[in-house]
């Protein structure tokens, strides 16, 4: 009973462990985020151009991805980070499952902030570059799903706003990660070069499992089921009911709903970051200011949104006018397009390289965060609530396939960059934002009703 205690101990109106998830997952999205910045320019610019000849398995891996003829370095490279960005996203399942019935999460966890260290230093080689994204791709599948199930059992499964703003919290822990871990390895890649910037990103890996384990008492620990012999059970789990599995389908349908979004934000991490590099000014009186740091500058958005969203949606619901959560989705969806369409914008009748100005990259950047802090954690929070508890972290692990397909979609897409104009390409990826937003708010009504079990009035 005790360390139930410790668990539920509050801070500030949220439970303490809430904050030491969001510490923990500041530093892994500091080490994700500060290599995934580099990762495009690495390759564009110095891994396929100088040294592909050193990496194994890459002649074989491009060879099997030209399926529809030679490709240039930067659809390679487009498709490569789409690949990689989509399978972080589809591993979880497979952490899900493990965490489930196997190791429970918080080894499960423990397991993934490991590989994730060994991969992020693999990456300071050439030779193991293909072997270090396994590696990453693998860890970060038991670090994904489990951690951010851990936030929603934390908090009473019919406190819905309270559990949205923890969400938030963690969130604002991912944002801070990911905003500070681009301009960190970015500076650090621009004097050392690339491969000192990967290995930061490996040692604050370290500290991520470091604030993990400092928290543990403030976390729950569900067991994976035991056999009669106390031997953990891998025998099948008792059938869903009837409507827990009305209840799953439901959260599968709202999960995919997030696909579009997926697909127009997270586009500015690879493609994006090559776009700023031709074709936006970053002259200061300091000198040119490194295209990796924008990498981060969409973070930063979400973290100047996350107080003002906490506070707005806190100041609605005690006047029973906060949105549902689906209808934040659609809201968010709508916001990532518009950020598009201000890039598209800004590069309209513009032929120079480095002729669009600064202003318009970091609105575009500062307004795709506000438009994630409306979507995603909501959609965490959506998946907290509403799964069966029995497979609360693999359904948590399958809320990020919708990221796996959207990512590996947006390298496709993005592999046709150098084959339209910069506004032509931005437009397109607005659009995909702005059919998902569309349906969204469509669909609303019923999917409240749907995940509430009663009518919910329109909002």
């Amino acid at each position: 009973m005790a360390a139930e205690e410790q668990q539920f101990e509050q801070f500030a109106g949220h439970p303490k462990g809430v904050y030491y998830l969001a510490f923990t997952e500041m530093w892994e999205r500091f080490s994700f985020y500060g290599m995934s910045a580099l990762l495009t320019l690495y390759m564009v610019k110095e891994l396929l151009p100088l040294h592909a000849d050193k990496v194994l398995g890459l002649a074989a891996l491009r060879h099997g991805l030209s399926f529809n003829g030679p490709m240039s370095d930067v659809a390679f490279a487009s498709i490569i980070y789409g690949w990689y960005a989509g399978l972080v996203y589809f591993t979880p399942i497979i952490g899900g499952w493990v965490a489930d019935r196997v190791l429970g999460p918080k080894r499960t966890v423990l397991l993934g902030v490991l590989l994730m260290a060994a991969g992020h230093a693999a990456m300071s080689f050439y030779e193991s570059f293909v072997f270090a994204l396994l590696l990453l791709i693998l860890g970060s599948g038991f670090l994904k799903g489990n951690i951010s199930a851990q936030v929603g059992t934390l908090y009473p499964r019919e406190d819905e706003s309270r559990r949205s703003q923890g969400y938030t919290i963690f969130a604002t822990g991912i944002n801070i990660g990911a905003a500070s871990g681009p301009v960190t390895t970015g500076l650090v890649a621009a004097i050392w070069g690339f491969h000192a910037g990967f290995a930061v990103a490996a040692v604050l890996m370290l500290v991520a499992m470091v604030g993990y384990i400092l928290g543990q008492r403030h976390l729950p620990d569900p067991k994976p089921p035991k056999s009669s012999s106390g031997a953990t059970a891998r025998e099948k789990a008792p059938p869903l009911t009837p409507a827990e599995r009305r209840r799953v389908a439901v959260l599968i349908f709202v999960i995919a709903l997030t696909f579009p979004a997926e697909i127009t934000y997270p586009m500015v991490w690879s493609i994006g970051i090559l776009w700023v590099d031709q074709w936006v000014n970053l002259a200061t009186p300091l000198g040119t200011v490194p295209s990796s740091w924008f990498a981060g500058m969409d973070s930063f958005g979400s973290i100047l949104a996350a107080p003002i969203l906490v506070a707005l949606w806190s100041w609605q619901a005690k006047r029973g006018q906060e949105p549902a959560n689906v209808t934040k989705q659609g809201i968010g969806t709508a916001i990532v397009a518009f950020a598009a369409l201000l890039f598209a914008f800004s590069n309209l009748g513009v032929t120079q390289e480095h002729g669009v100005g600064a202003f318009w990259a970091v609105a575009g950047w500062l307004i795709m965060g506000l438009g994630w802090m409306y979507y995603w954690p909501t959609t965490m929070a959506i998946v907290s609530k509403a799964a069966p508890p029995r497979v609360a972290s693999t359904l948590m692990g399958v809320a990020f396939l919708s990221p796996f397909a959207a990512h590996v979609t947006a390298g496709w897409v993005g592999s046709y960059f150098d084959t339209m104009s910069p506004s032509a390409f931005w437009t397109l990826d607005a659009s995909i934002g702005v059919v998902g937003a569309a349906v969204i708010l469509l669909l609303r009504k019923p999917l409240i009703r749907e995940l509430d079990g009663a009518p919910e009035p329109a909002r």
